[in-house]
């Protein structure tokens, strides 16, 4: 028989490439083949007896009850994609994190870009990350509190790395970096670069505020231009204000913005 040969994400493996990228995240570090939510594994060890430090990350092979925005299921096939949660305590007010997603979403674009042309690459507010008009990867932020004050923060992140065939609801908006051409299908370096550009961007944000966050998406946004529906409203994708916020111009002609919500192209399904 022959042996299996060892997966990329082999703790061995990441821990090498994380050293090898001098990333700061990503220790201590879980790889299990199997969980329900990568972004519940982190949420229990940061509020544990012992709480994990920042930086602390959560890997699996597969996922059972993976989730992105919305309460919406994650597709994650064992062996194939990347899936990970950061617990980090980057120190905002609760009124301060939801940017924190758009942030995220262009330390994934920094992660992606050597391996995918990165002027293919979008942000689609508030969470997700598109190759050309297709998700390639989604952002999840979730806040952990202790009374008003956000006690760690939680970032998960799914990309879909070698899935060639996806589920009838999704084949038609999602992507993978195999799909896409991508140069580099290995895992451990993608996470490692990950890790890397996380702490970067996350930094960044909260040393610079979200205004200058906001100005760095802006080039990256897919939505500007678009007719989208938001929440059961049309209307045009008018950019990101400097509050992070996306602002719809309706039909009715007065521009509104919105900090969170569920937004679609309209005519169209989001997935991931």
């Amino acid at each position: 028989m022959t042996a299996r040969a060892p997966s990329d994400l082999a703790p061995e493996r990441v821990e090498a490439a994380l050293a090898l990228a001098g990333a700061p995240l990503g220790r201590p570090l879980s790889v299990v083949e199997a969980t329900g939510s990568t972004s519940d594994d982190a949420r229990a060890a940061a509020r544990g007896a012992s709480p994990v430090a920042t930086g602390a990350a959560f890997v699996a092979e597969t996922q059972t009850a993976g989730r992105g925005r919305m309460g919406h299921a994650w597709h994650s096939p064992p062996g194939e994609n990347l899936y990970v949660s950061f617990v980090l305590r980057p120190g905002l007010a609760a009124s301060d994190l939801p940017p924190l997603a758009l942030a995220a979403g262009l330390a994934v674009v920094d992660a992606l870009a050597p391996r995918v042309a990165r002027e293919r690459l979008g942000i689609k507010w508030p969470n997700d990350v598109w190759i050309g008009d297709r998700k390639v990867a989604g952002v999840l932020v979730e806040a952990l509190l202790a009374g008003s004050r956000v006690d760690a923060v939680v970032v998960g992140v799914g990309v879909n790395v070698r899935t060639t065939r996806f589920p009838p609801d999704l084949e038609a908006r999602a992507t993978s970096l195999a799909l896409e051409g991508a140069s580099d299908l290995d895992r451990a370096a993608l996470l490692a670069a990950l890790a890397r550009a996380l702490a970067d961007r996350v930094d960044r944000f909260v040393a610079e505020g979200v205004a200058a966050l906001a100005r760095k998406v802006a080039p990256l946004d897919v939505l500007r231009g678009r007719s989208v529906t938001l929440d059961g409203a049309r209307g045009v994708a008018d950019g990101i204000d400097e509050r992070g916020r996306l602002r719809v111009r309706g039909d009715d002609g007065v521009a509104r913005t919105y900090a969170a919500g569920e937004v679609t192209l309209a005519g169209a399904l989001d997935g991931g």
